[in-house]
């Protein structure tokens, strides 16, 4: 089969499309032959070796972690689907999914496609509707608290606003003069030009005080710093990605990661078959132009997912 391969640790340039052998489903794992792939911040960097010390991997290394597609085989045990059914799948930690075939486990990393959904759709799923989930659940925000969610546009982040919303949340959404209606759209109350004004202050401008959460999708680290200084006294800062446990002026923070807990996929399957729940895909390539999808991801900013189709 082809994939898209790194054959060591190393720039995204160095990706390349390559023969593997065809993968047999062990006791436990689904074969899925793929629709679509979509890519994630988090498959960058597994390739490149920014997260080599906390989640090594071996080479050659197949990108994707979200998959749809048809069910080729099951190993032994798999009684949930059978050969020919349509599926979503997270497919770490078994099996890259920007390839022909990729293998998943069975459990809630893999649940049925509902026809509603297209496998493009479907595929810009598991991850990023996943990680929100797990980011407003950490935030636990009150009816009627106010959260400013930084990078609203991205994948992760369309699905924090809507999430957020729907639990009656007042959200702040950086934007794009060019995206204002779209972070509307998905529930925000307000949106905020980070191009043309200091997210902070503005923020602040909104809601003296600061507001109750901060979500930010966009920094790590130290960096995490300068955008709790929008979060009120007492409240919160969560963030998918590494930082300190607390901040001046008694800011918590907590941190989310993918989790793919009993029935968490596909209550937000669900919820997106039945439109109540957006799914935003910025870009398409087919399985040919891979190396390209991962080049223009890394360096373009484009709302939403970016999908490989085969």
């Amino acid at each position: 089969m082809k994939a898209l391969i790194a054959q060591s640790y190393g720039p995204v340039d160095q990706l390349v499309v390559a023969e593997l052998p065809k993968p047999d489903p062990a006791p436990g794992q689904i074969l899925i032959r793929l629709r679509a792939a979509a890519l994630n911040p988090l498959d960058v960097k597994l390739a490149t070796g920014a997260m080599k010390e906390i989640m090594p991997v071996r080479h050659p290394f197949v990108l994707g972690l979200d998959a749809a597609g048809t069910v080729e085989a099951v190993g032994d045990g798999v009684t949930r689907f059978r050969p020919g059914d349509e599926v979503i799948a997270f497919t770490h930690p078994v099996g890259g999914a920007v390839a022909e075939y990729a293998l998943a486990l069975d459990g809630p990393e893999v649940v049925a496609r509902p026809q509603a959904l297209s496998p493009v759709a479907a595929a810009a799923l598991p991850v990023a509707a996943m990680t929100a989930a797990n980011i407003v659940e950490l935030a636990d925000p009150a009816p009627d608290s106010t959260m400013l969610v930084v990078g609203a546009t991205g994948g992760v982040g369309s699905f924090v606003v809507q999430l957020a919303a729907q639990a009656g949340v007042r959200v702040l959404a950086t934007a794009r003069p060019d995206e204002v209606d779209y972070v509307r759209g998905l529930g925000a109350a307000e949106a905020i030009d980070y191009t043309a004004a200091d997210t902070v202050e503005e923020t602040l401008r909104a809601q003296p005080g600061g507001v109750d959460v901060v979500v930010d999708l966009i920094n790590a680290g130290p960096g995490l710093a300068a955008t709790a200084a929008a979060v009120r006294p007492g409240g919160r800062l969560v963030s998918p990605a590494g930082g300190p446990p607390a901040f001046e002026r008694d800011v918590t923070a907590a941190y989310a990661h993918i989790e793919a807990s009993e029935g968490l996929l596909q209550r937000l399957v669900d919820r997106a078959a039945d439109g109540g729940l957006a799914v935003e895909v910025g870009a398409t390539y087919p399985f040919a132009e891979a190396q390209q999808a991962v080049a223009d991801f890394v360096g373009k900013h484009t709302r939403g997912k970016f999908v490989v189709t085969f």
